[in-house]
C-alpha cells in the first residue's frame, strides 16, 4: 500500500503535484522560467486545467480548480487527475510525490492523495510473469501546514479497507470460497481490534436458516455466517447500527444456470457486498471510531450439483415464512433474508444491506453509483446520500411503493424469490423489506461493484465499492 504522511518542506528530488486556483511560480517549487512559463501559457492560451512537465529528474503537475464550482464534483475530478497522476509516475519509474496545496480547504488535497493512492493498487499474486511490472510509485507527502494530521491517517485507512476488498473481491472461488471469506474476516478483526464469531453448517443448520441451506445444497463447501462486532466504551449510539453483505463467493446461476460470457465468468465478484461490510468494519475499529457496529455475512457459493435447490421448490426461511423458488439465480435474497431475521435480535439504530443483487440495477443507472431504497428515516436517508456525494459512490433512491409488493405473491407460498420482468431492482428490496422490523436500506451495488475496463482510479476488477461511503457515515454520525 502507499504511505501517504505529511511533511514540512519540499524536496526538489521529488515530482510535485500542485493544487492551485492561479498559477504563481513560486522559488520553493524550483521551476526554471522557461517552465513557469510554458505552465502560464497553457493556463492562459488553451484554458488547461491539468498540465505537466517532464523534467527528466522529476515530473511536476499543476491542476487549476476553481473553488466556486460545485464542491463534491471538484473533488472527483481532482480524484481523477490523480489517476493520471498515478500512471505517468510509474511508467516514469518514480517512487515519491509530494503534494502541495494551495487552497483554502484540506478536502482538495486529500481527494488528489486519495485518487493517486487507489490507483496505485495491483492484483498481481496469482502473476509471476507480472512481478517485473509492479508499481513503482510507494511515497505521498502532502505539504501543506493546514490539514490534521488526523485527516491523513484516516485516509490512509479508508484506502486501506477499500485496497482490501478490491483484493477479496479478485479473488477466485477456488482460492476464496465461504470458509477462506470468513477467515479472512477473522484475519481483519485480528489486524483491527474487532470480534468475529463464524456459524459453521451445523449451526446454521440448528438456527434454521432455510434460505443459506437451500442456496448451498448444491456446493460440495459448507456455508459459513459471519458475525463481527465493534464496540468502543463509550459509542455514540445506544443501539447498534447493522451491516449486512451478500455472501456467495461464487454465483452459476445454480440449476437456473447463467450463459458464461459476460456473466458466470465474473461472478467471482457475487461476494462483492460481503467485501465491502467486512472492510468497513476493519476501517471502523483501525480508526478507533465511536459508534457500535455489527456486521453479517451468510456465505456460500451457488453450484447446480448435488441436491440443489430447483426451480418450482418450496423454501421455509429462518423466520418460518415460506418462499415459491422460482428462478434459482434470484439466490442472494434468500440467503439475505435469513440474515436480517438474525439482525432483529440487536434491535438496530438502522440496518444497511449490500450486495450485487440484480442485473437490473445495474442495467437502470450502470457503474454510475448506488440503486437504494428503504424505510430508513428522512435524516439517516440524508447522512448516507451526503456521504455517498462526498465519495462519490452516490445514491440513486429507488421507489418502494406497496404496488411492488403484488408482484411477490404465490398461490402456494408466502411470496416468490422472483417478481417478473419489470422493476426487477425493486422486487428484489420488496422482498427483502418483509424480514425487517428496523430502519432499513438496500443498496444494491451490481453496477460498480466489478469492472470490465479501467475506471479512473477505481481499476479494473473489484473496485471495493461502499467501504469509502460507509467509513465516511460512520466517522460523521
Amino acid at each position: 500500500m502507499t504511505t501517504i504522511s505529511k511533511k514540512n518542506q519540499y524536496d526538489s528530488k521529488h515530482s510535485l503535484a500542485i493544487i492551485c486556483n492561479a498559477f504563481k511560480n513560486k522559488t520553493e517549487y524550483a521551476l526554471t522560467k522557461e517552465q513557469a512559463d510554458y505552465i502560464s501559457n497553457q493556463i492562459k492560451t488553451n484554458d488547461k486545467k491539468f498540465i505537466t512537465i517532464n523534467d527528466l529528474n522529476r515530473l511536476v503537475f499543476v491542476i487549476l480548480v476553481d473553488e466556486k464550482n460545485n464542491h463534491y464534483n471538484t473533488l472527483e475530478a481532482i480524484r481523477k487527475h490523480g489517476s493520471s497522476i498515478t500512471d505517468q509516475l510509474n511508467a516514469e519509474k518514480r517512487t515519491h510525490v509530494a503534494l502541495v496545496s494551495e487552497l483554502s480547504s484540506s478536502d482538495y488535497v486529500v481527494a488528489l492523495a486519495e485518487g493517486i493512492a487507489l490507483s496505485n493498487y495491483q492484483f498481481i499474486k496469482h502473476k509471476p510473469s507480472a512481478k517485473k511490472n509492479v508499481n513503482s510509485l510507494t511515497t505521498i507527502s502532502v505539504i501543506d501546514e493546514k490539514i490534521p494530521s488526523q485527516q491523513l491517517v484516516n485516509l490512509s485507512t479508508a484506502i486501506d479497507a477499500t485496497l482490501k476488498a478490491r483484493d477479496l473481491v479478485n479473488e477466485p472461488v477456488n482460492v476464496l470460497n465461504a470458509t477462506d471469506l470468513a477467515n479472512a474476516f477473522k484475519a481483519m478483526g485480528k489486524q483491527a481490534g474487532f470480534k468475529v464469531e463464524v456459524l459453521t453448517k451445523s449451526k446454521i443448520t440448528q438456527l434454521k436458516m432455510g434460505g443459506l441451506l437451500a442456496v448451498n445444497q448444491g456446493s460440495v463447501d459448507p456455508p459459513t455466517f459471519s458475525i463481527m462486532e465493534y464496540k468502543p466504551k463509550n459509542p455514540k449510539n445506544k443501539k447498534p447500527y447493522v451491516l449486512v453483505g451478500k455472501g456467495v463467493v461464487y454465483d452459476t446461476g445454480g440449476l437456473s444456470l447463467k450463459p458464461t460470457p459476460n456473466s458466470m465468468d465474473l461472478m467471482k465478484c457475487d461476494m462483492a457486498g460481503a467485501a465491502a461490510v467486512g472492510c468497513t468494519m476493519y476501517a471502523i475499529a483501525k480508526a478507533k471510531l465511536d459508534v457500535h457496529v455489527i456486521a453479517l455475512v451468510p456465505a456460500t457459493d451457488n453450484r447446480p450439483g448435488f441436491n440443489a435447490f430447483a426451480p418450482g421448490d418450496i423454501i421455509t426461511m429462518m423466520d418460518g415464512s415460506t418462499v415459491e423458488m422460482l428462478n434459482s439465480d434470484a439466490e442472494g435474497r434468500m440467503i439475505l433474508a435469513d440474515a436480517l431475521h438474525y439482525a432483529k435480535r440487536y434491535k438496530p439504530e438502522m440496518l444497511i444491506e449490500l450486495s450485487t443483487l440484480t442485473g437490473a440495477a445495474a442495467a437502470a443507472i450502470g457503474q454510475y453509483g448506488i440503486v437504494c431504497m428503504g424505510t430508513a428515516t428522512d435524516e439517516q436517508k440524508t447522512k448516507l446520500t451526503v456521504s455517498g456525494l462526498r465519495m462519490h459512490e452516490r445514491l440513486a433512491e429507488f421507489p418502494f411503493w406497496d404496488e411492488y409488493d403484488e408482484l411477490l405473491k404465490s398461490d402456494i407460498a408466502d411470496q416468490k424469490n422472483l417478481g417478473g420482468p419489470y422493476g426487477g431492482a425493486i422486487t428484489a428490496g420488496k422482498f427483502l423489506v418483509k424480514y425487517t422490523d428496523y430502519p432499513y436500506m438496500h443498496f444494491d451495488i451490481a453496477g460498480p461493484a466489478f469492472v470490465t475496463a479501467k475506471d479512473s482510479y477505481r481499476g479494473k476488477g473489484g473496485t471495493g465499492y461502499g467501504v469509502r461511503l460507509l467509513f465516511d457515515f460512520f466517522s460523521n454520525l
